[in-house]
């Protein structure tokens, strides 16, 4: 049995490594090809993937002391500080994709089609999930809250890509460049429900 829990410890760990340099690449070339093409959308969906960076951290050096077998008590004061970043990060992304959402509407700015944009998104579309999926195979033993947590932000992160790809494709392939918007309205509802239970968390 403590074998079993042994692996999946650092199968957990293998997977929050791939998590940390994933979302460290989906956020580079999400916000560059954002700003290239003065995309509210692209750049949102990439300053969201700087948030799950930083919980994949914490989650990485949590799972990574518990597999070592160290006692750190201090990790619950980190992960707590951690929570309460990124709930501020979470409101500042909201009120961001809200402000200059509604205003590059209202002003007509027109979003340029990114070909690297659809790449990114539909990429995270397809890894995301299955991601998830193996994640949920280790917690199944693991048995942490924190990783379940993280779970749940991968699914969403899977169901914003979805929002970015449909937004950033219709304007790639039709040149619908209102769709952006549409897709940053529907990234500020997932993000949204990000920032509920991350203000939550953060109280708990």
């Amino acid at each position: 049995m403590a074998e079993n829990a042994n692996a999946a410890l650092r199968t957990g760990v293998r997977l929050e490594v791939f998590t940390v340099a994933w979302m460290f690449a989906e956020a580079v070339l999400a916000i560059g090809a954002g700003v290239a093409a003065r995309s509210i959308l692209l750049t949102g969906f990439g300053f969201d993937s700087v948030i799950e960076l930083l919980s994949g951290v914490t989650l990485l050096w949590r799972l990574s002391s518990e597999a070592r077998g160290l006692s750190a008590p201090n990790l619950e004061s980190v992960e707590r500080r951690a929570t309460r970043i990124s709930a501020v990060l979470l409101v500042l992304l909201c009120a961001y994709l809200l402000f200059f959402g509604l205003g590059g509407l209202v002003l007509g700015q027109r979003p340029e089609p990114s070909v690297l944009g659809v790449v990114v998104a539909a990429a995270a579309v397809v890894v995301m999930p299955v991601l998830a999926w193996r994640k949920r195979r280790a917690n199944a033993i693991i048995g942490s809250a924190a990783l379940r947590a993280d779970i749940a932000e991968t699914i969403t992160c899977a169901y914003m890509a979805g929002a970015t790809l449909a937004g950033a494709g219709l304007n790639l392939l039709f040149g619908w460049w209102w769709a952006e918007y549409l897709g940053a309205l529907a990234l500020l509802i997932f993000v949204a429900m990000e920032t509920k239970e991350a203000i939550e968390a953060a109280r708990d």
